[in-house]
């Protein structure tokens, strides 16, 4: 059972998961060693309002995706480029996973590229994700997908995702919360 009064984002999702294996160092070695490109897996022991769990971080060459001094560094350090669904196909493909973790990753994708294409207006094949976004929504998607195929649930069941109100600041400006 999925709770996600408080939103359900990929690293949230994956640190839920993690919590249900046995050997969790032995998992994140596998995640890291799947060759996502500058992608960092790193697990950490949280506490919020009294209530333990596990907070997950993803970065992009240092940079998790967030962090104010990302635009900095990706803008003066790497080449800022913006990726669309063929790159992240290509990067999919390439990594070492089953052919049903390698679909179910793709399958997921596709569903944030179809919500981007919504959002935006434009088809599918004119989506283009930020660098650090991209290969972090990679690691996420391949995360929770190797870890439900790890877990092997007999069935999933899920709360409705709380969404919030107010704005948030990302690659496009200050949004609204939907």
């Amino acid at each position: 059972y999925l709770d996600c009064s408080m939103g359900a984002a990929g690293d949230m999702l994956t640190a839920a998961l993690l919590e249900l294996l046995p050997d969790q160092e032995e998992f994140l070695s596998q995640l890291n060693a799947l060759g996502i490109p500058g992608v960092t897996i790193e697990k950490e022991k949280m506490s919020k309002c009294g209530i333990g769990g596990t907070h997950i971080r993803v970065k992009v060459h240092g940079v998790e995706e967030g962090d104010d001094s990302r635009h900095h560094h990706t803008h003066h350090h790497h080449t800022h480029y913006h990726s669309g669904m063929h790159d992240v196909e290509h990067i999919v493909h390439h990594l070492p996973v089953t052919d049903k973790i390698r679909k179910d990753i793709l399958a997921v994708y596709h569903l944030i590229a179809e919500a981007e294409s919504h959002v935006h207006g434009v088809p599918v094949t004119e989506i283009h994700f930020h660098e650090v976004g991209t290969m972090d929504a990679v690691a996420d998607v391949a995360a929770v997908c190797l870890l439900m195929d790890k877990i092997a649930p007999d069935r999933v069941a899920a709360s409705p995702v709380h969404v919030g109100s107010g704005q948030v600041e990302c690659a496009h400006g200050i949004l609204p919360v939907p």
